[in-house]
Order: C-alpha cells, then sequence, then structure tokens
C-alpha cells in the first residue's frame, strides 16, 4: 500500500487573529484545507467558535482563543496558548483589524483611538509577543494583511489609513532588524477592496449605508495568497491587479488621487439617506454578518472592470494635463 502524500502544512502551527469572519476565517479555513494546526484568535467568543469548528470538519486540529489585540497581555496569554497547544509556532497571520468611516471631528476620539489600538498597537503587539519565539526557534513567518490603505489615504478614514501606515513602517522596520536571521520572514501584504463581511462591522459616521464599492476581491483568493506567501515567504506581495494600479497611481498623482477620491465620497455623503451612526466592531466584538462574505456597491462584470481600468487612465490623463498646467504656470 503506498504512502498516502501529507498535505503542505501538515505539523505545522498558524495563529491568526481575527479569525472569526471574514478574512480571517477565509483564511483559517485555507490553512485548514493545507493540513496546519490552528490557533484562532478574536474577541468574540461564539463565532470564533464557529470558524473553529469548520475548521475541525476540514480535518484540522484546532484552539480557539478569545483574545483582544489591542492588549498586549491577551496576545501574550495568546503565545502561551499555543506553545502549551504544540510547543512551537511556525506562522503568525496578523489579521485582526477594525475601520470606520465619517469625518475626523465627528468620529468619536475613543472610537478613533481604539481603531490605532487594535490595527496598529496590534499588530506590534503581536510582532513584540512572537519575535522572541522565532528567535529561540530560528524560524518563523510573520504575515501582516495589512490593505493597500498602508500606500494610500482611505478618505473619510482617517484613522484606519494611520494605522495602515504605521504597520507599514513597523513591517519595513522588522524587515531589517531581523535581515540576519535568514529562516525568519517579516511579510507584508497589500490587497484592495474585499468583499468580506469587514464591511458590515464597519463603524459610520458617514450618513451611507455602507458597502464595498468595486473593485473588490473574494476574500478566499486574499486567504489562499497569505497561504502561498506563507510557503514562499516575500517581503511584499500585491494579491490583485487593483492593489497595484492605484498605489503606482498614487505615488504619480497623490494630489489628483486625493482629490479625486475625497470629492467623490462627499458627492455620495451629500445624496445620501441618513443612516444612524454606529460604533460598528470598534468597541465591541462583532454581531450580526461572522462569515465570510459582505455587503457590494454591486457585482463587477468584465464591462465594469473595462470601464474601471478606463477610468483610471482617465484620471493619469487628467493628472498629466493639470501637472503639465501647472509647470507652465511656474
Amino acid at each position: 500500500m503506498k504512502n498516502q502524500r501529507k498535505p503542505p502544512f501538515f505539523g505545522e502551527t498558524v495563529v491568526i487573529t481575527g479569525a472569526s469572519s471574514g478574512i480571517g476565517k477565509a483564511t483559517a479555513e485555507a490553512f485548514a484545507k493545507q493540513g496546519a494546526d490552528l490557533v484562532l484568535a478574536a474577541r468574540g467568543e461564539d463565532a470564533l467558535k464557529e470558524t473553529a469548528e469548520i475548521c475541525r470538519k476540514l480535518g484540522a486540529t484546532v484552539i480557539a482563543v478569545p483574545t483582544d489585540t489591542s492588549v498586549a497581555t491577551e496576545v501574550q496569554n495568546l503565545v502561551n496558548e499555543a506553545l502549551e497547544f504544540s510547543g512551537k509556532i511556525d506562522y503568525w497571520v496578523n489579521n485582526a483589524g477594525v475601520l470606520a468611516f465619517g469625518k475626523f471631528e465627528e468620529i468619536p476620539v475613543e472610537v478613533t483611538d481604539q481603531i490605532i489600538k487594535t490595527n496598529l498597537l496590534g499588530y506590534m503587539h503581536s510582532a513584540h509577543a512572537i519575535l522572541p519565539v522565532f528567535k529561540k526557534q530560528k524560524r518563523g513567518v510573520l504575515l501582516n494583511n495589512i490593505s493597500i490603505g498602508g500606500w494610500m489615504p482611505a478618505p473619510y478614514g482617517t484613522a484606519y489609513t494611520a494605522s495602515k501606515y504605521g504597520v507599514r513602517g513597523m513591517v519595513e522596520t522588522l524587515q531589517g532588524e531581523v535581515s540576519d536571521y535568514p529562516d525568519i520572514h517579516i511579510c507584508a501584504l497589500y490587497p484592495g477592496f474585499q468583499k468580506s463581511s469587514g464591511i458590515d462591522h464597519a463603524a459610520n459616521y458617514s450618513g451611507i449605508k455602507l458597502s464595498t464599492p468595486p473593485p473588490a476581491f473574494d476574500p478566499r483568493k486574499l486567504a489562499n495568497s497569505i497561504v502561498k506567501m506563507a510557503k514562499n515567504p516575500t517581503d511584499v506581495y500585491y494579491p490583485d491587479w487593483s492593489a497595484v494600479i492605484f498605489k503606482n497611481l498614487y505615488e504619480i498623482f497623490p494630489g489628483v488621487v486625493r482629490y479625486v477620491s475625497s470629492a467623490g465620497m462627499r458627492c455620495v455623503i451629500k445624496k445620501a439617506h441618513k443612516d444612524q451612526n454606529s460604533t460598528g466592531n470598534i468597541l465591541a466584538p462583532s454581531r450580526g454578518n461572522t462569515g465570510i462574505d459582505g455587503r457590494t456597491l454591486f457585482s463587477v462584470s468584465s464591462r465594469t472592470i473595462t470601464w474601471i481600468i478606463a477610468g483610471t487612465a482617465g484620471i493619469i490623463g487628467a493628472g498629466l494635463l493639470f501637472s503639465g498646467k501647472s509647470k507652465k504656470i511656474r
């Protein structure tokens, strides 16, 4: 009888934060299918247990550890639980994140503070706790799901943007710090918009009913990219075409992109039917949709993608024209 081939992550331990819904849930399922032993973390215990049970049905050995990554002691407890579970940690996926939309001065300061605590300090707490483990093992991969928001601002998402810029700075600094450890990798992923349930949990002070605009991508594809990057680590990865386009566009025409995106958002806010303000999942665990998929503005057809690319080209052309006129005026 021939020996069955072991799955790629057989016997390897993966810690995933923000695993109760959305991208984190998709990532947990993707690693479970590849044979990994999973340590799943999130604030919402019931939703976390649900993800864990799905992964067990996929054949994975799993523990769920309710954790608020914005609290350093809880992250250290997560590390301790993972080490007690398997004696080692091979991969750590920084993914827990929250967001809020609205005018900066109209968003309560406690909401802004918690976005920074979760999105930036949560990632830093995780890195601070896991790096000693990796250095003791002389191996390990820290994967940071950052978003294209680490390279360009999200209009009316000031705290979110500040946190993502901060995470990019942390990652690039740590990449230098571990450069003398050939088998320790600090990785950054910068995906575009995701059709995930994260949008359903966002804090909202904009007055509009939030949904993910196009082009938006299946969180399962991003999860598969995270799995691939774990096996073949690189410093930076852009999982979809929109992230590459928008990053390059912003580098060339930062002022034009800031003006156009903010003006567009203002128009939407003015015409919106006013929804009640909501703190979403900023100050408490996510409720409602704890699945993978979330609301989208509308589905993206091939024709829509063509229009998006054409619109991008139009913005570039307008930027070139504007830049040329500015130079002549000077």
